[in-house]
């Protein structure tokens, strides 16, 4: 992958992301100019309301992917992101 130097994400730290069409959690363990790769990542269907799902942690609807595997999210279908400051989820809601 290419490095990229001048970006706000931090690799090793934990995401919420939004994209244009999915919600995503995980682990930022590689960023190229057009992409972001997650671990322990998961699949949000349903955030619930906002403030509780980044404040607290609660989300409505999780569907994991297996543990370890590679997660690439395409940047230029972000629309934000957010550190996640809560375990990521692991099981199926």
């Amino acid at each position: 992958m290419a490095k990229v130097t001048k970006h706000g994400f931090a690799v090793g730290k934990n995401y919420f992301i939004r994209t244009v069409t999915n919600h995503f959690t995980g682990k930022l363990v590689a960023i190229s100019d057009q992409e972001l790769v997650l671990v322990d990542a998961a699949w949000v269907a349903d955030d619930g309301r906002f403030t509780q799902a980044i404040g607290k942690g609660e989300l409505s609807e999780v569907e994991p992917y297996p543990d370890n595997q590679e997660v690439i999210v395409g940047r230029g279908s972000i629309v934000d992101a957010t550190l996640w400051n809560h375990p990521l989820p692991r099981t199926q809601k």
